[in-house]
């Protein structure tokens, strides 16, 4: 699970306009994990065609980039390569977590439990080879660009965002922030009312911007000890420490010199101890395995351009989506398009 640093980084609230002209490096899987989660049917069952392929994602990708686009928005899709050894064990436990969710799901349905069937359902939610390769078919045909990184997609957007070959990373997991990321923009593609799992009450979802040098400034660490809190807490690569919170973390942090101070405290204070090296997660954040981008090659990747044609055939003609509406945002997309290609990479970034 990512780590939890919602208390600790510094954020503000921020409007769409405020991301016009901007390079948004997109951590595509996390995003694509929001649409298909979130927009479903009321019994917890994503979208999909005749044929049973989820559409889901191809709904939230589609109107939703329009939309970003519309505000003069640049998104840069990221997808994960290869995962980290480190991560092998989080996936696992994720694929248990989905299978029991998905039980529980069949369970509630059979009992007529609509709203405990759809947060069973959400937690359900996988991510398939063809789920990934229709996302990138979309993108490409809609003229956004992707770039699959060899690891982390967050790590490579956070490097990208570093930098300077875009202006934030779009994600909702604080495991940027480790990774040293200057800018993290959350809610970018969740913004308007959601309801609280299990509860029937509705909370606004507005976007907002992170902030690692103001985190660091107001926490009074550098990244090293910020990473130190995250393997604390525990991160997509390793499991947290029983009992030790996101203030007591911070307290470590603070008052240890090297991770030798952190595993002494961990050992000694708490009676624990980390299930593997925390250098090798330490490591994993300071030197992430990413591709090396150059001005010109990020200037190549925005100018891709949409495809009328192949856009309509592919969410009319292949997954059923209704032409009429489909066609209508397709016109506000083609007019976005040609005002990103009147700006030079200076402009968006």
């Amino acid at each position: 699970m990512a780590v939890d640093l919602s208390s600790l980084v510094s954020k503000r609230k921020i409007t769409l306009e405020e991301l016009t002209n901007k390079v948004i490096a997109v951590d595509a899987y996390n995003v694509l994990y929001q649409f298909l989660s979130i927009i479903r049917g009321p019994d917890g069952m994503p979208l999909a065609d005749s044929h049973g392929n989820v559409t889901s994602h191809l709904s939230g990708l589609f109107y939703r980039n329009i939309e970003l686009m519309g505000y003069g928005i640049k998104p840069i899709y990221v997808f994960d390569g290869v995962p980290s050894m480190l991560k092998q064990k989080t996936i696992q436990a994720r694929m248990k977590r989905r299978e029991e969710a998905h039980a529980a799901w069949k369970e509630a349905v059979a009992k007529g439990e609509m709203d405990e069937a759809r947060s069973h359902a959400q937690a359900s939610t996988r991510m398939t080879k063809e789920i990934v390769a229709s996302s990138k078919t979309l993108l490409g045909y809609m003229g956004i660009p992707y770039i699959v990184a060899p690891s982390e997609g967050e790590a490579q957007a956070s490097i990208m965002c570093k930098n300077g070959l875009a202006y934030a990373v779009a994600s909702q997991d604080y495991d940027t922030m480790l990774f040293g990321a200057p800018l993290v923009a959350r809610n970018l593609t969740l913004s308007g009312k959601r309801k609280l799992p299990r509860k029937n009450i509705y909370i606004n979802v507005e976007p907002e911007l992170m902030s690692f040098e103001e985190t660091s400034r107001t926490l009074g660490l550098n990244q090293k000890q910020m990473i130190w809190i995250g393997i604390l807490l525990g991160t997509d690569f390793n499991k947290g420490i029983k009992g030790i919170g996101p203030k007591t973390a911070l307290k470590i942090a603070k008052g240890a010199k090297s991770l030798d101070d952190v595993e002494k405290f961990v050992r000694e204070r708490a009676g624990e101890q980390f299930e593997l090296d925390p250098r090798e997660v330490e490591n994993l954040f300071l030197n992430p395995e990413v591709r090396q981008f150059t001005g010109d090659e990020m200037r190549e990747l925005i100018r891709t351009s949409p495809d009328q044609g192949k856009l309509i055939k592919f969410m009319c003609g292949e997954h059923e989506f209704s032409e009429d509406r489909v066609a209508k945002f397709a016109g506000k997309l083609f007019e976005s398009s040609k005002s990103s290609k009147q700006k030079s990479m200076g402009d968006w970034v």
